[in-house]
Protein backbone atom coordinates (compact mmCIF):
# COMPACT_ATOMS: atom_id res chain seq x y z
CA UNK A 1 0.00 0.00 0.00
CA UNK A 2 1.54 3.52 -1.09
CA UNK A 3 0.19 6.79 0.25
CA UNK A 4 -0.34 8.91 -3.02
CA UNK A 5 -0.84 12.38 -3.12
CA UNK A 6 -2.49 14.60 -5.51
CA UNK A 7 -1.33 17.93 -3.88
CA UNK A 8 1.10 19.30 -2.20
CA UNK A 9 1.29 18.39 1.48
CA UNK A 10 0.70 21.42 4.17
CA UNK A 11 2.94 20.88 6.97
CA UNK A 12 0.16 21.50 10.05
CA UNK A 13 1.42 23.60 13.19
CA UNK A 14 2.01 21.44 16.10
CA UNK A 15 3.51 21.77 19.50
CA UNK A 16 5.41 18.78 18.94
CA UNK A 17 6.22 16.19 16.22
CA UNK A 18 4.34 13.32 15.26
CA UNK A 19 4.88 10.08 17.30
CA UNK A 20 6.59 7.48 14.32
CA UNK A 21 4.04 5.14 16.04
CA UNK A 22 0.20 4.99 17.60
CA UNK A 23 0.06 2.73 20.53
CA UNK A 24 -2.32 -0.49 20.61
CA UNK A 25 -2.86 -2.55 23.14
CA UNK A 26 -1.56 -6.07 22.23
CA UNK A 27 -5.49 -7.32 22.67
CA UNK A 28 -7.29 -4.61 20.61
CA UNK A 29 -8.86 -5.78 17.55
CA UNK A 30 -6.48 -5.88 14.76
CA UNK A 31 -7.00 -2.43 12.44
CA UNK A 32 -6.50 -5.12 9.45
CA UNK A 33 -10.14 -6.37 10.25
CA UNK A 34 -9.53 -10.20 10.45
CA UNK A 35 -10.93 -11.27 13.48
CA UNK A 36 -7.83 -11.58 16.12
CA UNK A 37 -6.09 -9.40 17.89
CA UNK A 38 -3.48 -6.97 16.75
CA UNK A 39 -1.10 -8.61 18.95
CA UNK A 40 -1.86 -12.25 17.07
CA UNK A 41 -2.60 -10.51 13.91
CA UNK A 42 -0.10 -8.09 12.34
CA UNK A 43 1.12 -7.02 15.57
CA UNK A 44 3.52 -10.07 15.43
CA UNK A 45 4.58 -9.24 11.77
CA UNK A 46 5.44 -5.20 13.13
CA UNK A 47 7.60 -6.72 15.76
CA UNK A 48 9.53 -8.96 13.50
CA UNK A 49 9.67 -12.39 15.03
CA UNK A 50 7.61 -13.40 12.39
CA UNK A 51 7.16 -12.78 8.22
CA UNK A 52 3.93 -12.60 6.39
CA UNK A 53 3.15 -16.20 5.15
CA UNK A 54 1.29 -14.57 1.97
CA UNK A 55 1.08 -11.58 -0.15
CA UNK A 56 -2.58 -10.50 1.81
CA UNK A 57 -1.02 -11.05 4.61
CA UNK A 58 1.62 -8.52 4.19
CA UNK A 59 -0.82 -5.88 2.55
CA UNK A 60 -2.68 -6.22 5.79
CA UNK A 61 -0.47 -5.90 8.09
CA UNK A 62 1.18 -3.08 5.59
CA UNK A 63 -2.44 -1.48 6.25
CA UNK A 64 -2.89 -1.79 9.73
CA UNK A 65 1.80 -0.34 9.84
CA UNK A 66 -0.24 3.04 8.84
CA UNK A 67 -2.74 2.46 11.02
CA UNK A 68 -0.95 2.42 14.04
CA UNK A 69 1.78 4.40 11.97
CA UNK A 70 4.62 2.06 12.02
CA UNK A 71 7.29 3.58 9.48
CA UNK A 72 9.88 1.19 10.30
CA UNK A 73 8.00 -2.07 9.43
CA UNK A 74 6.61 0.21 6.53
CA UNK A 75 10.19 0.61 5.05
CA UNK A 76 11.63 -2.77 5.71
CA UNK A 77 8.37 -4.14 3.51
CA UNK A 78 8.86 -2.06 0.63
CA UNK A 79 11.25 -3.58 -2.26
CA UNK A 80 14.44 -1.67 -2.36
CA UNK A 81 13.98 -0.21 -5.68
CA UNK A 82 10.58 0.63 -4.97
CA UNK A 83 11.02 2.04 -1.43
CA UNK A 84 10.82 5.75 -0.63
CA UNK A 85 13.91 7.19 1.28
CA UNK A 86 11.72 8.60 3.63
CA UNK A 87 7.94 7.92 4.70
CA UNK A 88 6.50 11.13 7.09
CA UNK A 89 2.69 9.42 7.41
CA UNK A 90 0.35 12.48 8.18
CA UNK A 91 -0.56 12.57 11.39
CA UNK A 92 -4.28 13.84 10.19
CA UNK A 93 -4.98 10.56 8.95
CA UNK A 94 -6.93 7.89 10.37
CA UNK A 95 -7.24 4.85 8.60
CA UNK A 96 -10.72 3.38 9.90
CA UNK A 97 -11.41 0.36 7.60
CA UNK A 98 -9.96 -2.41 5.36
CA UNK A 99 -11.67 -4.15 2.59
CA UNK A 100 -9.97 -6.67 0.22
CA UNK A 101 -11.26 -7.40 -3.28
CA UNK A 102 -8.95 -9.74 -4.49
CA UNK A 103 -5.98 -11.62 -4.56
CA UNK A 104 -4.20 -13.46 -7.61
CA UNK A 105 -1.17 -16.02 -6.69
CA UNK A 106 1.04 -14.56 -3.49
CA UNK A 107 0.68 -18.05 -1.47
CA UNK A 108 3.64 -19.45 0.39
CA UNK A 109 4.32 -21.19 -2.72
CA UNK A 110 4.85 -18.13 -5.36
CA UNK A 111 7.21 -15.51 -6.00
CA UNK A 112 4.65 -13.20 -7.40
CA UNK A 113 1.21 -11.79 -6.22
CA UNK A 114 -1.36 -8.95 -6.17
CA UNK A 115 -3.81 -7.62 -3.96
CA UNK A 116 -6.91 -5.57 -4.69
CA UNK A 117 -8.45 -3.71 -1.94
CA UNK A 118 -10.30 -0.52 -0.51
CA UNK A 119 -8.64 1.38 2.41
CA UNK A 120 -11.37 3.75 4.16
CA UNK A 121 -9.61 6.93 6.04
CA UNK A 122 -10.41 10.12 7.48
CA UNK A 123 -8.35 13.01 6.89
CA UNK A 124 -8.87 16.23 8.31
CA UNK A 125 -12.56 15.72 9.25
CA UNK A 126 -13.23 14.29 5.46
CA UNK A 127 -13.92 10.85 4.44
CA UNK A 128 -11.82 9.03 1.67
CA UNK A 129 -11.15 5.88 0.19
CA UNK A 130 -7.95 4.93 -1.76
CA UNK A 131 -8.59 2.01 -3.70
CA UNK A 132 -5.38 0.07 -5.05
CA UNK A 133 -4.31 -3.16 -6.94
CA UNK A 134 -0.71 -4.03 -5.17
CA UNK A 135 1.71 -5.53 -6.08
CA UNK A 136 4.24 -7.81 -4.00
CA UNK A 137 7.30 -9.84 -4.53
CA UNK A 138 9.54 -12.33 -2.45
CA UNK A 139 13.10 -10.71 -2.37
CA UNK A 140 15.67 -12.48 -0.66
CA UNK A 141 13.02 -14.59 0.55
CA UNK A 142 10.06 -12.43 2.30
CA UNK A 143 7.19 -10.99 0.55
CA UNK A 144 7.66 -7.19 -0.07
CA UNK A 145 5.47 -4.54 -1.51
CA UNK A 146 6.99 -3.59 -5.54
CA UNK A 147 4.17 -1.10 -6.22
CA UNK A 148 0.78 -0.20 -7.47
CA UNK A 149 -1.84 0.29 -10.00
CA UNK A 150 -5.00 2.06 -9.46
CA UNK A 151 -4.63 4.04 -6.72
CA UNK A 152 -6.86 6.96 -6.08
Amino acid sequence: MSRRRSRPRQKAPSASPAPSSLPLSPGAPCPCGLPAPYADCCGRFHRGPAAAPTAEALMRSRYSAFAVRDRAYLLRTWHPDTAPERLEPDPETRWRRLEVLGATGGSPFHNEGTVSFRAHFTERGREGVLEEHSRFVRHAGAWVYLDASGAS
